[in-house]
């Protein structure tokens, strides 16, 4: 999720970001290939020889010391586990979304929002900020056969867009993140607007304002490979106290 974060890679942080162009970049070093626990869905995603460092602004992989701070990871470029549950919930109930608009809250891949396109929304809006995961989304609208709108700044300090519901997969990464993600979601709340988070319940998930919908098993950002996967919710965001 980078719909509210400014200190995103890819917003002008260094001269590296200009001197690749993200979707060529992408398409040519990253691999289309199907989600796990979602194989309807392909997504350009990382592997050990994309060589991401380069795209967001270091020569090679040994350039760390050039004056040039560490780049934060790139989490448009792998499927998170909140969006993953998400998105294999809307496809096992396609009418959560269909002939809806739907806004996909901190889109990263674009996975969320791509599963409701599929499902039948009738329009779906991508809120993302990170330069590359911008062209991250249109490559994979594009190799998933759907259309997305996209939003490409942080919508979280104002109201919501004209949608029946929005959709937060792993929007609740930091604290930083949160505090500014709560009161926009209870603006679209006050606007009769439903809203759903897919999270594998991080630090930060407001438990309290959350009803479980459905869990599902899947791997998570960061887990290391053949690490047991452990279980990710889907919950509908509710008013507080009730």
């Amino acid at each position: 999720m980078r719909a509210a974060d400014n200190d995103t890679p890819g917003n002008g942080a260094s001269d590296g970001d200009l001197r690749l162009d993200p979707a060529e970049f992408i398409e040519a070093n990253l691999r289309l290939a199907p989600v796990p626990a979602l194989p309807e869905i392909r997504l350009y995603t990382a592997h050990p020889g994309s060589g991401l460092r380069r795209l967001l602004g270091f020569e090679d992989d040994n350039d760390t010391d050039k004056g040039t701070p560490e780049p934060q990871p790139p989490y448009w470029a792998y499927a998170w586990a909140g969006g993953t549950v998400l998105a294999r919930y809307i496809l096992d109930h396609p009418m959560t979304v269909a002939g809806r608009r739907v806004l996909d809250l901190g889109a990263g891949s674009g996975i969320v929002g791509i599963a409701a396109a599929k499902a039948g929304a009738r329009e779906v809006i991508a809120a993302e900020i990170d330069r590359n995961g911008i062209a991250a989304i249109r490559l994979n609208a594009a190799a998933n056969g759907v259309e997305i709108a996209i939003l490409d700044k942080d919508i979280t300090a104002g109201p919501p867009p004209a949608v029946d519901l929005v959709l937060a997969g792993d929007v609740f990464y930091g604290h930083e993140v949160a505090l500014r993600v709560i009161p926009f979601l209870d603006r679209c709340l006050a606007a009769g607007i439903e809203v759903l988070v897919g999270d594998p319940r991080r630090v930060d998930l407001p438990l309290t304002r959350l009803r479980l919908l459905a869990e599902y098993q899947v791997p998570d950002f960061g887990d290391a490979k053949g690490a047991a996967t452990r279980p990710s919710g889907v919950f509908r965001f509710e008013q507080e106290g009730h």
